[in-house]
């Protein structure tokens, strides 16, 4: 069976791809720095006859790796950057090998490999069938900020494909059609004046001023926005010395919202506030754009493709020392004991080992999957690889990503994304049927990059 030749090809390279993912956990680099990952991602690609393009849509670490020839084209979309600050040993405690340094707090190591293994897989099953079609593998840097794909996208990447996959770790085997929000991303930059803050505090204008006054007028939105709206802020400069009045502050903002509609209007209207706040001050403002990315858009069918062959696929079995593991750190969760209270997770259970019913529900975090969603039909799906009570973008979740469990969650994913692509293969009656439900949802929208080409690619 064509299904049983991917998932067999998936196994037999399940010691290098989860050595690759080991790398990469070993070596974390942020955002658009993925240097040494996009490499490693890149050299095993073309080892396995991938035609490989590195420095894809004018971003240094983006990659694009090709292989078959035709129609249908089927995409997928890895990802390898780490987190600032998210170091942490493989342990039951946080403990870090370099305090301050990176890690992969969400798993960005297993999800690059994993759609690698999507894509060996699809390839070993299309040479042996000799099937037509042509799969893509994306190398997309700077996931973590969420405006990789969007450059990408800037670049001209996505539109080739006729439908595209992504994985992300978690700690749920499950598909939802719920929507992750939209995003912009923005630094407010203040210019005062000093001043001695007791001598002749008349004389100097407050940049630090106009940061929290722009604060306390972002509060105030909050009550005057839709319930699906988050801001939030950092400060990220406000001044040297207590006793001289600052002339340079700065704040950082996100703004999210379940549409991308929904950003924008509520943008528009912070950058309003940090007017007022610059006029009362009597400060200048610079506004720097750092992007943005859209809302996910599930696709019914394909996500329904993907939920049934997870059900059909056999889940990974868990060795005992991998379930002491996951419940020595789910003693250690700041979620695990509330899960278990209000009946979300079986008393005992540590690790997934189920396939969850389809659900709908909202994530108010963000990825700029969503972009590439708003371009082609697309679908976006969780494996179980931390334990069951690791909270998002934790050092549980860095320690889980260089585990066992981990690297059998992401073989899991690799398998489920290359047997669904072989059924989009052998059935394009569902390519179709993806594409006529996208079309209606769009209802005559294009995508609309939210980076504008004045916004720069991050360098190092």
């Amino acid at each position: 069976m064509v299904q049983e030749i991917a998932k067999k090809a998936i196994e037999n390279k399940a010691a290098e791809l989860s050595e690759l993912s080991r790398k990469i956990w070993e070596n974390p680099e942020i955002a658009f720095n993925e240097y040494k990952a996009s490499a490693w991602t890149a050299d095993f690609l073309k080892e396995e006859g991938f035609d490989v393009e590195l420095e894809y849509a004018g971003l240094p670490t983006a990659i694009k790796a090709t292989w078959g020839s035709g129609k249908p084209v089927i995409g997928f979309l890895g990802e390898y950057d780490a987190l600032p600050g998210m170091n942490q040993n493989i342990s039951t405690q946080k403990e870090a090998s370099l305090e301050g340094a990176p890690g992969q707090g969400c798993g960005h190591n297993l999800l690059g490999v994993g759609h690698v293994g999507a894509v060996l897989g699809m390839k070993a099953a299309m040479e042996e069938k000799k099937l037509q079609g042509t799969i893509i593998y994306y190398g997309c840097p700077g996931e973590e900020v969420l405006t990789g794909k969007g450059f990408m996208a800037r670049g001209g990447a996505f539109r080739e494909m006729d439908v595209m996959m992504a994985w992300h770790p978690s700690t749920r085997n499950e598909v939802s059609l719920g929507t992750m929000t939209g995003l912009n991303s923005v630094r407010f930059h203040f210019k005062g004046r000093t001043a001695h803050a007791g001598g002749d505090p008349h004389n100097g204008r407050s940049a630090l001023d106009a940061v929290e006054l722009m604060n306390v007028g972002a509060q105030y939105l909050r009550e005057h926005v839709t319930d699906d709206v988050r801001l939030h802020y950092i400060i990220t400069e406000g001044g040297v010395a207590p006793n001289i009045v600052p002339d340079r502050a700065s704040s950082w903002y996100y703004v999210r919202a379940l549409s991308r509609e929904a950003v924008v209007e509520t943008y528009n209207r912070l950058l309003k506030i940090a007017q007022g706040a610059a006029q009362m001050t009597e400060t200048e403002l610079e506004v720097e754009y750092l992007g943005g990315c859209y809302n996910t858009q599930q696709n019914k069918v394909l996500a329904e493709l993907i939920h049934k062959t997870m059900e059909e696929t056999e889940l990974p079995q868990w060795t005992q020392q991998e379930l002491e593991f996951a419940q020595a750190l789910n003693e250690v969760s700041a979620n695990y004991d509330e899960l278990v209270a209000k009946g979300k997770v079986p008393e005992g259970m540590h690790l997934d080992t189920l396939v969850g019913p389809m659900v709908c529900r909202d994530g108010y975090g963000s990825t700029d999957v969503g972009d590439v969603q708003h371009i082609v039909p697309g679908v976006f799906f969780t494996t179980a690889t931390n334990n069951i009570g690791a909270a998002g973008h934790s050092w549980q979740i860095t320690a889980c990503s260089g585990s066992s469990f981990g690297f059998k969650g992401m073989l899991l994913a690799a398998k489920v994304m290359a047997v669904s692509g072989l059924k989009l293969l052998e059935d394009p009656s569902i390519i179709a049927a993806a594409k006529k439900e996208f079309d209606q949802v769009m209802k005559g929208r294009s995508y609309q990059c939210p980076i504008d080409d004045d916004t720069q690619i991050p360098r190092p």
